[in-house]
């Protein structure tokens, strides 16, 4: 996604004053607005199919509060969970396989079930991206 600033432009016949104007392709998102956006749109999906396997759904956040670490795992005595991703000055794709790897971790899975689990975590987030380019 790209985002530029205009000022006194007319852009597709709408007189845009000092308004943010994001243009959305689906490359790599990269700046913040973009990346933020996409980060919460990749934690919705990634809820919604943990949702429907009936597993623990993580909340996600970013950056992790510890310094230098690019993913933290919290789990609370309520019994939630919080995934931290550090998403700034990272590839897309390692954002999205730390995302992944919280939810298999946050529902204490390994072996083949970990593997089948993160494979149809990665298909969610796949077949999103599928459909925004269709529409």
């Amino acid at each position: 996604m790209k985002e530029n600033k205009e000022t006194n432009k007319e852009t597709k016949g709408n007189t845009s004053q000092g308004m943010r104007v994001i243009h959305g392709d689906n490359s790599e998102p990269d700046n913040s607005t973009g990346r933020c956006l996409a980060f919460a749109e990749a934690a919705r999906q990634l809820g919604m199919a943990a949702r429907g396997q009936g597993l623990t759904v993580p909340s996600f956040r970013s950056p992790p509060r510890e310094v230098g670490r690019r993913r933290t795992l919290a789990r609370h005595s309520d019994g939630s969970v919080t995934v931290a991703v550090m998403v700034r000055n990272r590839h897309w794709v390692a954002v999205l396989a730390d995302m992944i790897e919280g939810v298999v971790v946050a529902n204490q899975m390994a072996g083949i079930a970990a593997e089948a689990l993160r494979d149809q975590l990665w298909e969610a987030l796949e077949g999103e991206s599928a459909q925004r380019e269709a529409a």
